[in-house]
């Protein structure tokens, strides 16, 4: 009777032992998912354009959006006249640049809003969003930034903006999903073929 007794008592603590482990599997599970869910998006973020306007990325929602440093006396300066291409390509189906002047990178941009817009308009014909110049690292860095390179706040990967152009790729979600080096001109497969869902 003590050892059937013992039996039972050793049986409903293993059982209750692995319903605990089971429910501490579950409640993990559940922080986790809570965790991406609860990603931030690129919607939450209202900057001021070129001429000093409120832009709000909750305007964007539903498109694919390609956001990027800028600079206007940088080697890779010339990929304006690509950004412009690809946007005027593919802006009626439901994709935008957004382009964000830097002067983070050996002072390569180095004028004013105005000077800037400018440039752009006489230079390269720029037709899509342009914001006001921001930082895009150290301890003054832009909000956006922040979102774009925090695994905290973006759900994806933690990165650093290496140098300008480099682009940032967000679904029709406003979430984070791609992060290309300057390097990566904008007709590259890696950008055009994710415009097409490919």
């Amino acid at each position: 009777m003590k050892k059937s007794l013992l039996l039972s008592c050793s049986l409903l603590l293993l059982l209750s032992c692995q319903n605990q482990a089971q429910n501490n599997k579950t409640n993990n599970n559940t922080m986790e998912t809570h965790a991406a869910i609860s990603a931030e998006t690129i919607y939450q973020f209202k900057v001021k354009d070129l001429y000093g306007k409120e832009f709000d990325f909750a305007s964007l929602k539903g498109k694919k959006i390609l956001i990027v440093n800028t600079a206007s006396e940088c080697g890779l300066t010339p990929q304006y006249k690509d950004l412009e291409a690809i946007y005027k390509k593919y802006k009626d189906l439901n994709f935008v640049i957004v382009g964000f002047p830097a002067n983070n990178f050996g002072a390569q941009e180095p004028g004013s809003n105005e000077q800037i817009a400018k440039f752009c308009e006489m230079n390269y014909g720029v037709t899509f969003p342009m914001m006001s110049k921001v930082s895009v690292k150290g301890n003054d860095m832009d909000d956006v930034y922040k979102f774009l390179t925090q695994k905290s706040k973006n759900g994806l990967q933690d990165s650093e903006v290496e140098w300008n152009f480099q682009k940032y790729l967000i679904n029709e979600q406003g979430e984070l999903v791609k992060v290309l080096s300057p390097r990566v001109l904008p007709t590259d497969t890696a950008i055009v073929g994710w415009i097409n869902g490919k």
